[in-house]
């Protein structure tokens, strides 16, 4: 995998108070074609990648509420 050094951005739909927080790499997905995605409170941990149509199927099924809480 490429070396994920583009700045990392925390997702809208994360709390602000330290909860359940994702963040991915917008810079990285137009330089590389994939989506890196990670827990933003394990910044040093592993980063999962996805190809971006995957991605945007996803985020578009949790907009849609197909993976219920």
């Amino acid at each position: 995998m490429t070396p994920l050094t583009h700045p990392w951005v925390k997702s809208s739909y994360s709390s602000q108070d330290g909860g359940n927080c994702v963040e991915w790499s917008p810079a990285h997905v137009g330089a590389h074609s994939t989506v890196p995605v990670r827990d933003s409170k394990d910044p040093n941990g592993p980063a999962l990648t996805f190809e971006p149509a995957a991605w945007s199927a996803f985020v578009t099924g949790v907009k849609a509420g197909d993976f219920p809480a």
